[in-house]
């Protein structure tokens, strides 16, 4: 049986495996499948995720998809909106089997005897939810991950015709942010290695693309009272960018996945028609101090309100892409930032899988 980390992100989905520090991160966009004409086959299944997909979960079965990548570059593709619950999205099940359907047959450790047959993967997985959402929705959301799904791949280079059967026996859901703060708290092997964050009162401020949520962590526990989410992220700014770039230059992004690509690569530079370039790094400054200033905001609301916090930690997404202009606009209050900050919720996933698959031996045995 697998154990997996997967982080359900309205912007993208990433997975990890128990015994690989490399997730697969697959964007949370999809678009109605039919029969590609291929003039040159991808170098990368990722590049080309063709699938169909089955759940007893979802509201309509066996439809085609093209998921992540290839989705991404189509007019047509689907992103999450404020008003989706991932909880209770179709889209991000969708994205999320096909992503641990990709891993497990892809996954260093995997071996099957013949690619003929029905690959079959069990899995213990750990995941979670904004804190608005936790306690009302996550009882549905277990139950619609639990249990078994199928994802046909179609026309995926190098597995095209895999058929994948995912049986999840139990999904641990925990709180966005609070996951991320016990991976920064403790070794691959659970133990303690950050005796400040594990003993300490630590807020966390972790910025998605439709949520920014904030849990107040007293002694690797949640404050119930001064834990709190907010119901806006970076999507919102990343589409008036988009909308600003389109009446300025007349360049249309055809998704959020694609400026954010451009910025994470600090490629501000676009194409106009014809051979004249322009820089949007001034509209992306604008929306992005904005962005910025509203999060600094919110944090120090929460320290006001709880000042027994001994630090906050920033991470997410967001907080990579926002950070010089968080630190603008935090001025003397100080930060914590950390590498590979929009990877720590589903490292955190994974180790509270881990932690609950060895206590549930640890039942079995001394019984």
């Amino acid at each position: 049986m697998k154990i997996a980390g997967i982080d359900l992100g309205n912007d993208s989905i990433k997975v990890v495996h128990d015994g690989s520090r490399e997730p697969v991160i697959v964007p949370n966009i999809v678009t109605p499948g039919y029969e590609r004409h291929i003039l040159q086959e991808e170098d990368s299944p990722l590049k080309a995720l063709d699938v169909t997909v089955y759940s007893p979960s979802l509201t309509h079965n066996n439809r085609r998809w093209f998921v992540g990548l290839l989705a991404s570059e189509l007019e047509d593709n689907i992103e999450l909106e404020d008003m989706d619950n991932k909880a209770l999205s179709d889209q991000s099940l969708v994205v999320a089997l096909t992503a641990l359907a990709f891993t497990g047959i892809t996954h260093s450790s995997y071996q099957t005897s013949s690619f003929s047959q029905t690959d079959e993967l069990e899995y213990v997985i750990g995941t979670g939810l904004p804190v608005r959402t936790y306690t009302r929705f996550r009882e549905q959301f277990e139950q619609r991950l639990v249990g078994e799904h199928e994802v046909m791949f179609m026309s995926t280079p190098q597995l095209r015709g895999r058929k994948v059967k995912i049986r999840i026996r139990k999904a641990v859901i925990s709180i966005e942010g609070a996951a991320a703060l016990f991976n920064l708290a403790t070794q691959e092997n659970l133990q303690i290695q950050n005796e400040e964050i594990y003993n300490g009162v630590i807020g966390v401020c972790e910025i998605g693309a439709l949520t920014t949520d904030l849990p107040v962590i007293r002694r690797m526990n949640i404050d119930n009272h001064f834990s709190y989410g907010e119901q806006m992220g970076l999507a919102g700014y990343l589409d008036l960018i988009i909308r600003e770039v389109e009446d300025q230059f007349g360049y249309t992004f055809p998704s959020r996945a694609k400026l954010s690509q451009r910025i994470k690569q600090q490629n501000y530079v676009i194409q106009r028609i014809g051979e004249g370039q322009s820089s949007i790094k001034p509209i992306v400054d604008t929306y992005f101090s904005r962005a910025a200033q509203r999060i600094v905001d919110l944090i120090k609301k929460r320290w006001k309100k709880c000042p027994d916090i001994q630090c906050f930690y920033v991470i997410g997404g967001g907080a990579a892409a926002l950070k010089p202009y968080l630190i603008d606009a935090a001025g003397p209050i100080k930060l914590r930032f950390v590498q590979d900050s929009e990877l720590q919720n589903v490292y955190g996933y994974l180790k509270v899988a881990k932690n609950r698959v060895n206590q549930s031996l640890t039942t079995d045995t001394a019984q």
